[in-house]
């Protein structure tokens, strides 16, 4: 039904943005974000200042688009990954960090844009939480299921009490888990995501980066280690 409605200009409309987008993909993959400029796609595209306008409010806009897109995908891979079937919680959570490096490695721009400096007096939408937090919704079933070692009790404790405090995280944390604030795995589920994202993104960074060149290994590999260290200390 939703097909139906599309009318020919709503259809000429959204292939219009889509190359909207994809320009500026080209841009950022060049020269990095101070490089998506508006006034350069329109001229490549044959269209005046205002008619780009009619598509996207400004610069900001258009790269809040951009940030929602690659969020949406890097938790489509996320999620792909989890779907997964073998019940081995140390497997799936070497799965699940491997995507998400791939996913990076092989579009450094679209992570650097949404995980490296942001433009000053950039501010990105609300929403866009909600989508990075799609992408790390997976880690919390593996985490679940997990035993910390007394080291990660704080840590544990800390998690515990912020989603008591705050809505959005009980309400991410119960579609992910089906788990209540108040249950003991809750603390537990945050705590080894948040680890694990930690780990995964400072890897990862460096990674997409190039500190890593010259230096003798592969993030891969920091990565599996990192990953099985943390796996040890929940007892997954």
């Amino acid at each position: 039904m939703a097909a139906e409605a599309r009318s020919p200009r709503a259809r000429y409309r959204e292939q219009n943005r889509a190359e909207i987008k994809a320009a500026a993909l080209q841009q950022l993959a060049e020269g990095g974000i101070q490089a998506v400029a508006l006034t350069r796609i329109a001229k490549d595209m044959g269209l005046s200042g205002p008619a780009l306008y009619r598509y996207f409010a400004g610069r900001d806009d258009l790269l809040s688009e951009l940030i929602r897109d690659a969020y949406d995908e890097a938790a489509q891979a996320v999620e792909q990954a989890a779907a997964t079937p073998d019940g081995d919680a140390r497997a799936a959570l070497h799965a699940l960090a491997d995507v998400y490096l791939g996913w990076a490695v092989a579009q450094p721009h679209r992570y650097l844009l949404i995980q490296g400096a942001p433009l000053p007096g950039y501010v990105a939408p609300p929403d866009t939480l909600l989508r990075a937090r799609a992408a790390m919704g997976p880690f919390l079933k593996v985490f679940a299921a997990g035993v910390p070692t007394e080291a990660l009790r704080p840590v544990v404790a800390e998690m515990a009490a912020w989603v008591r405090k705050e809505e959005g995280v009980a309400d991410w944390l119960a579609r992910y888990t089906g788990l209540a604030p108040h249950d003991e795995a809750a603390g537990v589920a945050l705590a080894g995501t948040v680890l694990a994202w930690s780990q995964l993104h400072g890897t990862v960074s460096l990674e997409v980066s190039g500190q890593y060149a010259g230096m003798g290994h592969r993030a891969r590999t920091l990565l599996t280690a990192q990953i099985d260290t943390l796996a040890d200390s929940f007892q997954l």
